[in-house]
C-alpha cells in the first residue's frame, strides 16, 4: 500500500537519504521560525516569551488544569513554570485557585485579558497555518499531521491525544 502515491514515490520514502532527511530537518527549523514569528512579536511587546505563550495556550485548552498537569504537558522544571506563572498572574492574565478536594493543588484559568491575548496569539498562528494548508492541499495536510504525530514520544502523544479532539 502506498497511500495513493505513485509506486516510485512510495518506494523512495522507504529509503530516505541523509541529505533528504537533512532537508526535512532544516525545513522544520525554518517553518517553526515562521510559525512563531507573529506570536513572538506580540509577546515581545509585553516582555513575554514562548514559555508564556505555551502556558497560555494549554491553560486555554484545559481550563482549570493543575500546575502539575501543566508541568507534565510542557516538560519544564517547576522553577521555570513558576516564574512564568507568577508573571502571568501578576499581570492579570491567569487566575490561580486552590483545589476544592486537594488544598495543595492550584487550578489555572485564563482571565478575560488572558483569553484576549490567547486569541490574538492563536489568530496569528491560525492565519499562517490556514494559508499553508490551503497552499499544500488536503492530502499534504493529512500527511503532515501523520508525520508530526509519528515524531511524538509516548508521553507527548498521550498529552496530545488528550486535547486533540477537544472543541475550541
Amino acid at each position: 500500500m502506498n497511500d495513493g502515491l505513485p509506486p516510485q514515490m512510495g518506494q523512495s520514502l522507504l529509503f530516505l537519504t541523509d541529505e533528504q532527511l537533512r532537508k526535512g530537518i532544516e525545513a522544520m527549523f525554518f517553518a517553526y521560525r515562521g510559525f512563531t514569528a507573529d506570536p513572538d512579536r506580540i509577546l515581545a511587546q509585553k516582555s513575554y516569551g514562548r514559555a508564556h505563550h505555551r502556558a497560555i495556550h494549554f491553560i486555554h485548552r484545559s481550563p482549570g488544569t493543575t500546575v502539575n498537569n501543566l508541568l507534565s504537558i510542557l516538560g519544564v522544571t517547576k522553577q521555570s513554570l513558576n516564574r512564568v506563572l507568577r508573571s502571568l498572574i501578576e499581570d492579570g492574565l491567569v487566575a490561580s485557585t486552590v483545589g476544592q478536594r486537594d488544598k495543595r493543588e492550584r487550578h489555572l484559568h485564563l482571565t478575560a485579558a488572558g483569553e484576549a491575548l490567547e486569541r490574538e496569539l492563536s489568530d496569528a498562528q491560525r492565519d499562517r497555518m490556514r494559508a499553508a494548508y490551503r497552499a499544500a492541499g488536503p492530502a499534504a495536510v493529512a500527511g503532515f499531521r501523520q508525520v508530526l504525530e509519528a515524531m511524538m514520544d509516548e508521553e507527548t502523544r498521550h498529552h496530545y491525544e488528550t486535547i486533540r479532539d477537544k472543541p475550541e
